[in-house]
């Protein structure tokens, strides 16, 4: 018995059952009411049941072999098998049978021989069908499962591709204002500087693109990603970040909301304006709202005024993991600026 393959403890468990219910049956339909004596009816029906055990065992590595030929000749091979098996139990049965009454050979009248070999014919057809039927089924069990294995290999490994894309422009801007820092002799804030682009580095690298972080863990690293920038925009950046009660320990997707206020960076601050950022995060009894607003250019022509990857990178990474259970809405301020909000079902999102 093959107990590492699930397959084969599967098959086994049908077909020690099956033949246990074929021997009560036989006991109870045929050789009860036939009234032959218990010293006969008994042993026959165990040697009954144990050849056509090991018949259909033989049946099983014959199917397996020719399971690869072509149809027609497959379908007439399984005809000419289960036809020939049905002859071979039928013979055992009726010879083993004269043997207990005494008889040495005893020719089958054709009446016997067209009962016998219908009953045997039946059984094993009807094993044949049973055996089919469920391969089938777990042949398409199995292609079902894989199917899905691929599919969620697919979306973890397309959500990871998301996770990581890191903006070069942010990269190369962060790095120069480092190295104008060094050149002006701010070596204790270039240094800080650094370290901050390193925890960001970190985090983007070392943390599963796959698990969520708690809100409180968000805004932390969001805070240093506004402190680099800080360091490039001086004065020209003001950031109002507001978390309300009981939301620091909810979950969100890592790093959800950066692309956001860095697409507001790169594609919405105007040169010599005072830029101001606010993010909000509140919940409601079946949602939770992150709102990202700017006072930038706004969002124009989509167009001719593409907001870069930042928005469309969220998207796709909400859609893979709620499906259609979130929602994402943008638009432009009354007094000037954009704004972005990202709803999310509040189910979870608890820690």
């Amino acid at each position: 018995m093959n107990t590492s393959n699930p397959r084969g403890h599967l098959f086994w468990l049908f077909q020690i059952c099956g033949w246990v219910v074929y021997a009560m049956l036989t006991e109870l339909m045929i050789k009860v009411p036939s009234d032959e004596p218990w010293t006969i009816h008994i042993p026959h029906l165990i040697i009954d049941t144990i050849c056509g055990f090991i018949i259909t065992l033989s049946l099983r590595k014959v199917f397996t072999c020719i399971n690869f030929i072509e149809l027609k000749l497959k379908i007439a091979l399984h005809i000419f098998i289960v036809i020939t098996a049905t002859l071979i139990w039928t013979q055992i049965k009726w010879i083993t049978l004269q043997w207990f009454y005494g008889n040495f050979w005893q020719p089958m009248t054709w009446f016997d021989f067209g009962t016998w070999t219908s009953a045997s014919l039946t059984v094993l057809s009807t094993w044949t069908a049973f055996y089919y039927g469920i391969k089938i089924y777990l042949d398409n069990l199995e292609q079902t499962q894989k199917a899905a294995e691929a599919t969620h290999l697919a979306k973890e490994s397309q959500l990871k591709m998301l996770r990581y894309q890191l903006n070069p422009h942010f990269m190369f801007n962060s790095i120069n204002a480092i190295c104008t820092l060094i050149l002006k002799k701010e070596s204790l804030e270039a240094v800080k500087m650094l370290e901050k682009l390193c925890d960001l580095l970190r985090h983007s690298l070392y943390t599963d693109p796959l698990e969520k972080v708690t809100i409180k863990e968000e805004i932390g690293i969001l805070s240093n990603y506004f402190d680099i920038e800080k360091c490039r925009f001086t004065n020209k950046l003001v950031v109002d970040i507001s978390v309300a009660d009981g939301c620091n320990e909810l979950l969100i997707p890592s790093m959800l909301i950066q692309p956001l206020v860095e697409n507001a960076l790169k594609h919405g601050m105007r040169s010599n304006q005072l830029m101001c950022i606010t993010i909000a995060i509140e919940k409601t009894k079946s949602y939770l709202n992150i709102k990202v607003s700017d006072t930038g250019k706004g969002f124009g022509d989509e167009s001719t005024n593409k907001r870069g990857i930042g928005l469309a990178n969220c998207e796709q990474r909400l859609k893979l993991m709620y499906g259609k259970s979130h929602r994402i809405e943008k638009g432009n301020l009354s007094e000037g600026g954009a704004w972005v909000c990202i709803t999310l079902p509040m189910s979870g999102h608890n820690k």
